[in-house]
């Protein structure tokens, strides 16, 4: 029944917005953008919860949200980690081990909507707010991100450039806007006149279209160091998302690997993680 409901409720909702766009294109937009960015999942698990707890700095104001960060001293190099979708600070675990072996000292927060932080929604222009603040507060000379927290860095880096990072790191990041919103139509099924009515209203409230927001092209204006991290057969962001990016950023590596998956949490990838900050 759960699996029915899950392939009915999306189609509901494109049926909807095909018919709202006739009467009122401009709402119906709206509301689509929000069920787009709407987040389900990514809350503290008890469990997470024992391990995140101790480590809680402080509640920052971002943008109308409380954001949650955590700290993990050392005396090397500060790095800020920036997670995907609907995940958590918890998802770095594997990784802030390494991180604290080699005594880097470590800054992660929640994103908006996530983990412990407040919100309903998120979209990269909001998420890109947040790791803005935290980049100005905390100086990091290394940022790491996951999906599409590594899409964010990058167009963080080039919509607010810091002279003080040096070094970027993105696993298995998507790059192409108008892929993520292509695969959300084909999910609920709705006609190009909402596609259309859903690039107006990106147009007027972040001055760009969905077709011109691509790390791809943000990535050519990045001189810093750049990893990239990427499986060919991620099923979640496309692997020639991070080609893409690789071939615009002069500066850059990619590593390609197969059977890995999306969320990359092995030795191997944290230790060449690891390896390139500290080179």
């Amino acid at each position: 029944m759960k699996k029915l409901l899950n392939k009915i409720i999306p189609l509901a909702y494109g049926q909807y917005f095909n018919a709202y766009s006739l009467i009122a294109p401009k709402k119906m937009a709206n509301s689509a953008f929000h069920v787009f960015c709407t987040v389900r999942k990514g809350s503290i698990k008890p469990e997470q919860a024992s391990y995140l707890d101790d480590f809680k700095l402080t509640v920052e104001e971002v943008a109308g949200h409380k954001i949650q960060s955590y700290h993990w001293p050392g005396n090397k190099e500060t790095v800020l980690l920036v997670h995907g979708w609907e995940s958590n600070t918890f998802r770095w675990r594997n990784l802030i081990k390494k991180l604290r072996e080699a005594d880097f000292n470590i800054i992660a927060f929640d994103a908006p909507s996530h983990g412990c932080s407040s919100g309903k929604h998120l979209y990269v222009p909001l998420y890109e707010e947040a790791v803005n603040y935290m980049v100005k507060k905390y100086n990091p000379k290394h940022l790491v991100g996951h999906s599409v927290g590594g899409m964010t860095i990058v167009y963080n880096q080039y919509k607010n450039p810091s002279s003080h990072v040096e070094k970027m790191v993105t696993i298995g990041s998507p790059s192409e806007f108008h892929e993520i919103m292509g695969h959300f139509q084909d999910i609920l099924k709705f006609n190009n006149r909402v596609m259309k009515q859903l690039d107006k209203y990106v147009h007027n409230r972040f001055g760009f279209k969905i077709d011109e927001f691509s790390t791809s092209k943000f990535a050519r204006s990045i001189s810093k160091k750049g990893l990239l991290f990427h499986d060919k057969h991620d099923k979640i962001a496309p692997y020639h998302a991070s080609v893409a990016v690789n071939k615009s950023w002069e500066n850059s590596e990619l590593v390609s690997t197969e059977g890995l998956g999306h969320s990359m949490h092995q030795d191997d990838v944290n230790n060449q993680i690891v390896s390139f900050l500290e080179a």
